[in-house]
């Protein structure tokens, strides 16, 4: 075989694997093939440029940058489409249809219309001219007479053929159809402009528009471009068949890329319900669409229904609700969640969009509102779609008023009064006042009581409720005042629960430093840091009062986790809540300053599974945090060691796979020993 036919095979060969890929969405060959191909081709065109032409699928880049773009007069107009914004309108529509189509027709009244529906999808009109086969232009749709020629940007986008499938292509063939951006990759496109500290693009559609019109064809090819063909223009030298569907069969034979949810309906029930069928999927479809496209099915129907002004009076777009729509920003209120971070909320003058009336929107942080630069009196553009909570995602500054107030993030909580921190990257704000804050009550009261905290035994989530709801506790130094009669009184509390929380909390009165401070959720203070905190100082008053130079000197605690402990202690709030866990009882054995020998197990991963004869599972694990280990509830190939107990569970086994050291408890024991000493 000579070159030239070996260059013409793997064009071909590649071309179909392109066709399946993109158009069909059934690979044939895995990618590593497709590429060992590919590469064939380019050397061979490489070594022999007198074979090269525009059409192969090497020549993708594009050319030079260009200074500008060509205007380019399309032949046949590219009209735009109707709006039917409800189903009383597209309705009227099929009835006007049906009445034109009886009036020029000879035979019985038409009853019924078959459609053509399709997704709306939210891209850019383009025109695709063919000619032998190979692709010699595409332009944008412009003002429908004119528009701008965009061709090496379209060349580049891999879902669009350089030249139709088959051996005897039209002589020409003007495709029309929409360059989109799939939503996967306007995340990933947006996730790089923000990690190159440019603007992100606000929706799919605006980085597809921005995208195509790039003047370096090299920028359109790094951007995740794809393309729906859904209409025919001029065409010469083939017959196509008389119907929508026939016609879009066509461009699919001939290695265009049809939307795969085109279909024929019945009537103009059928058209509501795939209306209303692919309204419920919009969200998971991966491109956007604002609604959906029917188009009268029969060609010669078509033509007996011609066109008003710039539209076919034989389709029309049945639109969604908005999902974007400008409103006025009246002010900015914070709101302080469960757990304490701040989160800014606009309060909207009330705007329809996505289906419903939206009077509020979420601005995330403070770093935010500072990228929007959105202020108290902007007009902004609100964004909701399906039930994802509506969003402003950009100001429109030519409304901005004179006296436009620039937000400025609260120092101290709208709820209690603490003051607020910032967390290390400054992003999120939270409350420092968590063990008296009315919004993080039920949080740290549910984290106080928990078994590896004060271990309260009977006060789960659904107890510390009722009890909150009931206005009998309001914050955790309440839990110690909490009578047995009380109890009786609630709703689902037998007498056999209430003395049996009534016994655990006073078993609780009784507990460890490292366990109290956990306890408190003092924000970054994990068991291990608490451990470290209580080992060093020994006394509460004492890490109370530690400055932060001592603090950070410790192991494992920077000067955020030192931030943190400070504020939370300097809080009056806090600390008289701490006073009235004391006064009520709560206790610990003083503690003796310890000394760890660092050996190989610091730092060291241990799983426990199965049961301890002469020790409870909290307490191997508060003895091997003590140590400095760390202990996991599942077992990986970044395990150290599995201690296993009696009965033990499928940890062991997965161990055992993984080559995991296994020890029993004798052994872990012996660690203990070794380990740890008084000073």
């Amino acid at each position: 075989m000579n070159i030239a036919d070996q260059i013409k095979q793997l064009r071909n060969q590649l071309r179909q694997y392109n066709h399946h890929y993109y158009v069909l969405d059934n690979p044939i060959v895995p990618d590593a093939e497709y590429d060992r191909l590919f590469r064939q081709l380019v050397v061979l065109e490489e070594k022999h440029p007198e074979h090269l032409s525009a059409d192969s699928p090497t020549q993708r880049v594009g050319d030079k940058p260009l200074s500008h773009f060509e205007s380019v007069q399309h032949e046949i107009p590219m009209l735009s489409l109707a709006n039917a914004m409800d189903d009383e309108e597209a309705r009227a529509f099929d009835k006007r249809i049906r009445q034109k189509i009886d009036t020029a027709s000879i035979d019985q009244p038409i009853s019924i219309i078959e459609y053509n529906v399709e997704p709306k999808l939210d891209g850019l009109a383009i025109s695709l001219l063919y000619q032998q086969g190979a692709l010699v232009r595409a332009a944008t749709r412009g003002d429908g007479e004119t528009g701008e020629d965009v061709t090496q940007n379209v060349r580049t986008i891999e879902s669009i053929p350089l030249r139709l499938l088959g051996d005897k292509p039209p002589v020409e063939l003007e495709v029309r159809g929409e360059v989109f951006m799939p939503k996967a990759g306007f995340e990933r496109l947006n996730i790089l402009q923000l990690q190159q500290d440019k603007k992100p693009f606000a929706n799919p559609r605006n980085a597809a528009a921005g995208s195509l019109r790039q003047l370096d064809p090299s920028i359109t090819a790094s951007r995740p471009l794809d393309m729906f063909c859904y209409a025919v223009g001029k065409v010469e030298g083939i017959d196509l068949p008389m119907s929508q569907s026939g016609r879009l069969e066509v461009l699919k034979n001939l290695g265009l890329r049809v939307c795969p949810e085109s279909d024929v309906v019945q009537g103009i029930n059928a058209c509501l319900a795939y209306k209303n069928k692919l309204g419920s999927r919009r969200d998971s479809l991966p491109y956007e669409i604002d609604g959906v496209v029917y188009k009268v099915n029969s060609i010669p129907q078509q033509d007996i229904l011609g066109f008003v002004s710039r539209a076919p009076r034989w389709a029309i777009a049945h639109k969604f609700p908005a999902q974007e729509e400008m409103t006025r920003l009246d002010a900015i209120d914070v709101q302080v969640g469960r757990t304490g971070a701040l989160t800014p909320v606009a309060r909207l003058q009330p705007v329809f969009v996505g289906g419903v009336t939206v009077n509020n929107a979420s601005l995330h942080n403070a770093a935010e509102i500072m990228r929007l630069d959105v202020r108290v009196g902007d007009t902004v553009i609100v964004h909701r779609a399906g039930d994802v909570i509506p969003k402003i995602t950009g100001v429109v500054l030519e409304r901005r008023p004179e006296h436009a107030e620039v937000f400025k993030f609260p120092q101290k909580c709208p709820v209690c009064g603490s003051d607020v921190v910032v967390d290390e990257g400054g992003v999120i704000a939270r409350c420092s006042g968590g063990l008296f804050c009315d919004a993080q009550r039920k949080q740290s009261i549910k984290h106080f009581v928990s078994r590896n905290a004060m271990d309260i035994d009977g006060m789960g989530d659904k107890v510390v409720e009722l009890l909150v709801d009931t206005g009998l506790i309001h914050d955790i130094g309440d839990i110690y005042r909490i009578q047995f009669d009380q109890l009786l009184q609630l709703d689902r509390m037998a007498e056999k629960s209430a003395s049996k929380l009534v016994n655990a909390i006073e078993k609780s009165r009784s507990t460890t430093l490292p366990r109290f401070l956990f306890a408190l959720g003092i924000p970054q203070v994990g068991e291990t840091t608490a451990r470290i905190l209580a080992n060093h100082f020994t006394t509460l008053d004492a890490i109370q009062s530690a400055s932060s130079e001592e603090l950070q000197s410790l192991e494992d605690i920077g000067p955020v986790v030192a931030r943190d402990v400070q504020v939370f202690f300097r809080q009056p709030h806090n600390r008289e809540v701490i006073e009235k866990l004391i006064d009520a009882g709560v206790h610990w054995p003083s503690i003796k300053k310890t000394a760890v020998k660092y050996s190989e197990y610091h730092g060291k991963v241990f799983v426990l599974t199965g049961t301890l004869s002469d020790m409870s599972r909290n307490d191997a694990r508060a003895a091997l945090l003590a140590l400095g280990a760390k202990v996991s509830g599942s077992v990986s190939a970044k395990t150290d060691f599995v201690v296993l107990g009696s009965n033990p569970g499928s940890k062991a086994e997965k161990a055992a796979s993984l080559g995991v050291d296994i020890i029993d408890e004798t052994q872990l024991k012996q660690i203990l020993k070794l380990h740890t000493e008084d000073v």
